[in-house]
């Protein structure tokens, strides 16, 4: 279901809260879980956070999609930096090098598992993720389990070695879910060419994805918030991720 595209004579409602559930070596985790209301079941979104981190953008992204019918869980991947304003938290995660990929991926598959065993689950689950969320979507699309369509949002598979961190693109043979990826031709992170070799290990592995990439827009350009923002271009890749995931999930 696209924007806009709902019947007006339909009930509509949803329940949005903090909810703690056992993450990395079954420690308390805290979740942001937004969820329709008055449907039988509906499949479940794992919304892995950016680098401006456990954000009110993150928020209201699970909100919009519980519009669309999804049960949706947000993680908080940067708990372990503290309580604060999520500038302040991200700043902390940046200045000491990070979450790691095995917190990520640990923290991801907890999340995946529970909207799984909801009892309003239809037992599929999608992965959604920008900038570095994106590039935690790749990589948990091709090392977890139980995922059933996964959306890149203009973030790196590989390309280029980043100390500390793992070149998603050299799991690329265990992705077994479609993938949808959407960039920007403007953007530095990843680059046009970095997309470029992306799609050629993708095809050369003959995997299911489809990419789609927008002339005038570079990085973030959902983030309504920031001049990064392209109108035109976010709305369309936006029907597009709402197709996609209607198409797997639902």
């Amino acid at each position: 279901m696209g924007w806009n595209d709902f019947n007006t004579g339909a009930y509509s409602g949803m329940i949005a809260e903090t909810v703690d559930i056992p993450g990395k070596d079954g420690k308390p985790m805290r979740t942001y879980f937004s969820r329709p209301l008055g449907k039988e079941s509906y499949p479940g979104i794992l919304l892995i956070p950016h680098m401006p981190g456990w954000d009110e953008f993150c928020r209201e992204a699970a909100r919009r999609f519980t519009e669309h019918g999804y049960a949706v869980m947000c993680p908080d991947i940067y708990r372990s930096f503290g309580t604060g304003k999520p500038t302040e938290i991200s700043a902390a995660a940046r200045e000491n090098g990070g979450v790691s990929d095995d917190s990520v991926m640990a923290d991801s598959q907890a999340v995946i598992d529970y909207l799984k065993h909801q009892p309003e689950s239809n037992g599929k689950v999608g992965v959604i993720g920008m900038c570095s969320g994106g590039r935690h979507t790749f990589l948990a699309a091709c090392t977890l389990e139980g995922i059933d369509a996964a959306v890149d949002c203009w973030g790196g598979a590989g390309s280029g070695p980043v100390p500390g961190m793992k070149a998603p693109i050299d799991y690329a043979e265990g992705l077994d879910c479609p993938l949808l990826g959407i960039f920007g031709n403007e953007d530095r992170w990843p680059t046009p060419e970095q997309v470029d070799e992306m799609e050629e290990v993708l095809k050369k592995l003959d995997k299911d994805y489809e990419f789609h990439r927008y002339d005038g827009a570079g990085h973030g350009i959902w983030y309504y918030d920031k001049p990064m923002y392209r109108q035109e271009q976010a709305m369309d890749s936006w029907n597009i991720a709402c197709d996609f995931f209607d198409k797997h999930l639902k």
